[in-house]
């Protein structure tokens, strides 16, 4: 523990009893799960096959060469990850290893029987709030499902890989994976939320990005100039600016920090957060009663709202573009009709 996590006072932390994973699903995540969930059967022959190789070796490589923790090994690590999962009324503790390596990171891993694993940077250099939005952020992503349907998704991306040299379909193609790409980075979105809902400070949720970002130190970032960096990024620049960060993105996995700091403020503002806390969420005894169209629908206000109020200068010409596309086509019509 660290001389912060003393003077820190312990936070009442609210059980969020029966809570559906849909409550922090971010609606493009959410809306790409409900229909990936009404595939039936193929994710049950997803798990089937790699749950009996893959899945099985990736744990016993874990087992071998990681720490398996419970009250005995990284006693701390695992009173913070029963904290997380109380809060989110998660029963059902995943595996948690860690695992040998100098960054800030974590993941889950498998489809039958998902585990967590994390790293002992993280370990070492995150405070007690810190670590536990960590491990809530990995609980969400197992009571999400991600690990079975990112399974799916990379068995797709493969294929579609493999076969990218043929030239007829090749734009298709690659626009499949960007698509899938952009599913993933909605997921971690997703995550985010259930981390912070787990650790219930938004704070910690901001100084891990930041420490993911610039390392385990804080003692020389300031929050407020990390959130103004996430502002630039996502508003500043001209045309070129935009181009280069479509390049670094569409075939990117995860959010860059800066712009996850950003979101997930966002969706607190939003007061989406206050209200979960308040008792008002989806409980998982209805999750049966989901609407496919509902959440589609969800995710394509999500996407028209983004691109109407997007800051970014390509997002805003082709905002100028299409208005003045759409007047002309208008003017023509009138010429036509003879207004």
């Amino acid at each position: 523990m660290t001389v912060d996590d003393e003077n820190r006072p312990e936070r009442q932390r609210v059980v969020l009893t029966g809570i559906s994973s849909r409550a922090w699903e971010h609606p493009a995540d959410r809306g790409a799960l409900t229909a990936l969930r009404e595939l039936r059967g193929f994710d049950d022959l997803v798990k089937a096959f790699f749950g009996m190789w893959n899945e099985r070796g990736f744990r016993l490589s874990y087992l071998a060469g990681a720490i398996r923790v419970d009250h005995r090994q990284y006693p701390r690590v695992y009173q913070r990850y029963t904290e997380a999962a109380r809060s989110l009324d998660v029963e059902d503790l995943p595996e948690l290893f860690v695992e040998q390596a100098p960054i800030i990171q974590s993941k889950a891993i498998g489809m039958d029987k998902p585990f967590v694993v994390i790293s002992t940077a993280a370990v070492e250099k995150l405070d007690d709030e810190e670590l536990r939005t960590l491990l809530g952020r990995e609980l969400g992503h197992v009571r999400s499902g991600h690990a079975v349907y990112q399974t799916i998704m990379t068995i797709l991306t493969r294929w579609v890989a493999n076969v990218s040299w043929i030239p007829v379909g090749a734009l298709a193609i690659r626009a499949i994976i960007v698509a899938m790409y952009e599913w993933w980075r909605k997921a971690e979105l997703s995550a985010d939320r259930a981390g912070l809902l787990a650790a219930q400070d938004p704070a910690a949720s901001v100084r891990l990005f930041m420490k993911t970002a610039g390392g385990g130190d804080l003692s020389q970032i300031d929050t407020a100039a990390f959130l103004e960096q996430a502002a630039e990024y996502e508003g500043g620049g001209d045309l070129r600016d935009s181009i280069h960060k479509l390049g670094m993105t569409a075939f990117n996995s995860e959010p860059f920090p800066v712009a996850r700091a950003a979101e997930l403020r966002r969706w607190v503002d939003s007061g989406e957060y206050a209200r979960i806390l308040s008792g008002d969420y989806p409980r998982r005894d209805d999750d049966r009663d989901a609407s496919v169209t509902e959440d589609v629908k969800a995710a394509a206000a999500h996407y028209r709202d983004s691109f109407r109020d997007s800051p970014d200068p390509l997002v805003k010409l082709v905002r100028r573009v299409g208005g003045g596309a759409a007047n002309l086509a208008g003017s023509a019509r009138d010429w036509v009709s003879g207004r």
